[in-house]
């Protein structure tokens, strides 16, 4: 039986906390940030009418942050963290 991988081991993670707009559902806000996502290695964790959460890799993140910087765009960053808790927190 192989290890269990441990939180050690896997990829750091950043929660983004983003202000949406325009999204009617959960499956329309996945296929508007499937593609303007710059890797393939995300998740959308928390979805209502006007916030989301994003999970994201530490790795990735420079590349995220250029995309989600502009706060006139449908889907914009308002915080970010490495604890979802946090997210969670400010965006309420």
């Amino acid at each position: 039986m192989a290890k269990r991988l441990t939180k050690a081991h896997r990829a750091k993670r950043r929660w983004v906390g983003l202000n949406v707009s325009n999204c009617n559902d959960r499956n329309d806000l996945k296929s508007k940030i499937a593609t303007m996502a710059p890797v393939d290695d995300w998740k959308l964790m928390d979805f209502n009418q006007t916030t989301a959460i994003l999970r994201i890799l530490l790795k990735d993140e420079k590349e995220w942050r250029k995309i989600l910087d502009n706060p006139q765009a449908e889907i914009h960053s308002v915080t970010m963290s490495g604890k979802i808790r946090l997210v969670r927190e400010r965006l309420e």
